[in-house]
This record gives structure tokens, C-alpha cells and sequence, in this order.
């Protein structure tokens, strides 16, 4: 079953720290200052944040769901998704990494802890 924008924002904002704001009609998930989650104006393409090395691969073994963002985004660990291709499994793994990696890591270990789980840390720019 295809999720939906609310999906987003419920899994989002029930993890620490996170907060909603709106910038140009996009639904933007942040930690501080960091974005690592955002929903588009019609609500059909989430973007996540994603290890750059990583991207091209994703990609490539699932063209018809993640696709690169716009070319201006990608300097970032940004990586895009269609809505309609996620189910709320996929989507609860994507939003936990994409958090993970604005949180610090005693933050991270907590709430995986809480959950009964427990997460090596992904990898980090330096």
C-alpha cells in the first residue's frame, strides 16, 4: 500500500528533535538546521537524505522508486523517491537513516534503544 505525505510527517516528527516547517510550499523535515526529509508541493515525491556513495546504486536496482534529485541538490547526500512506490516499512527505514545521519550519534543509539534496535552509524562526510 502506497504511503502518503501525512506518512511522512507522522513517522518524521515522532522522532527526536525533528520539526516541520514549510519552505516554498515544500513540507521539510529538520533537525537544527538540517534537512533530512522533504515532501513536494503535490505531495508525490519524498526526498531524503542519503550517502552520496551510495545514491547511484539505489538507484540503478530501483529506477521505477528512487530517482537523483535536481541537479542544484546534488552536492547534497540527497536522494528522491516516488510516494506512490513506498510502502510504510520502506518509508520507516528511509526516515530513521535520513535522521540518523543530522543527529548526534548518543541521540541515535537512544531512540534505536527505545525501539528495541540497534543501528551501526551510516557513513558521514568528513
Amino acid at each position: 500500500m502506497a504511503v502518503t505525505a501525512l506518512d511522512v510527517r507522522d513517522l518524521a516528527l515522532r522522532l527526536p528533535r525533528a520539526y516541520e516547517a514549510w519552505v516554498r510550499d515544500y513540507r521539510k523535515f529538520r533537525v537544527g538546521q538540517i534537512v533530512f526529509a522533504s515532501v513536494s508541493p503535490d505531495e508525490t515525491v519524498l526526498g531524503f537524505g542519503f550517502p552520496r556513495e551510495e545514491r547511484d546504486s539505489l538507484i540503478a536496482r530501483e529506477p521505477g522508486t528512487f530517482f537523483l534529485p535536481r541537479p542544484s541538490d546534488l552536492r547534497y547526500r540527497w536522494v528522491c523517491a516516488w510516494l506512490a512506490a513506498l510502502d510504510h516499512d520502506r518509508l520507516t527505514v528511509l526516515i530513521e537513516d535520513a535522521w540518523e545521519m543530522c543527529v548526534p550519534k548518543s541521540v541515535a543509539a537512544a531512540y534505536f534503544a527505545q525501539q528495541g534496535e540497534v543501528h551501526t552509524e551510516p557513513p558521514r562526510d568528513t
